[in-house]
């Protein structure tokens, strides 16, 4: 199932991990092509989630993610099983971005006025990296204007359920104060949704709707801190019609 909401003419959509053809341990709507799924399942899933959309699937433009700080500039269609080796896409064309995640940090950017959409995958290291700024000023780059930007995050791991070593948490906090925390369980943690927050806020982006489902906490999404081996859900940012 899917979670699409419209905000002035911006679509922004969360997948979660029910409606497709993948068997176990990557069922059922497994959307990530590189975690040893099937592919023929990963493409049919994919076309399931764009049907259910009102997307055609090769308007979407895909990453192959690896937690940096790198944003691609999108300016046509995908071909055919390539995607940019980035971790944040922006586009003032008629397509829709996606970015896959089983914990990370999902981050959808919409100003409709300019008529460009960014999206952004913030794990721990891209967030320390910049990846969420990055993708702000790419999209400034494009005629966006942060106040006029639409921001969501969707399903990730929580503050409260993200424990890393005190070190970590101590090196990530230092270049982003916002994402220091504790466990619910009183040990050290990071809390990444936060921290894309507080970045956003700087960079001037001052309306964020942000999904309240820990994937870590929630039987419905996928999380690879809680099954290693598993699927990845879709988030999805484009422009159109209200519907």
């Amino acid at each position: 199932m899917i979670d699409h909401a419209v905000r002035a003419g911006a679509h922004f959509a969360f997948t979660d991990r029910w409606g497709g053809v993948s068997t176990s341990p990557y069922g059922e709507l497994n959307l990530g092509g590189a975690v040893g799924d099937d592919p023929e399942a990963v493409r049919e899933n994919r076309a399931i989630a764009a049907r259910e959309l009102g997307l055609n699937p090769a308007d979407v433009v895909w990453m192959n993610q690896v937690h940096g700080a790198e944003v691609a500039v999108v300016t046509e269609r995908q071909p055919l099983g390539e995607a940019p080796t980035v971790d944040a896409v922006v586009t003032d064309r008629p397509l829709a971005l996606a970015v896959l995640t089983a914990d990370c940090t999902p981050v959808l950017l919409a100003d409709p006025v300019a008529g460009v959409v960014g999206a952004a995958h913030a794990g721990r290291p891209g967030l320390a990296a910049g990846v969420v700024t990055a993708a702000v000023e790419a999209m400034v780059g494009l005629g966006a204007e942060p106040a006029r930007i639409t921001a969501a995050t969707g399903p990730a791991v929580c503050g409260r359920c993200y424990e890393v070593p005190a070190g970590l948490r101590a090196e990530v906090a230092e270049v982003v104060p916002a994402a220091f925390a504790e466990t619910s369980w009183g040990t050290p943690a990071l809390d990444v949704p936060e921290g894309v927050a507080a970045q956003l806020a700087a960079a001037g982006v001052t309306e964020l709707v942000r999904s309240p489902v820990c994937t870590l906490e929630s039987a419905d999404h996928f999380s690879y801190r809680r099954e290693q081996r598993t699927g990845r859900l879709a988030s999805y940012v484009w422009l159109g019609s209200d519907h």
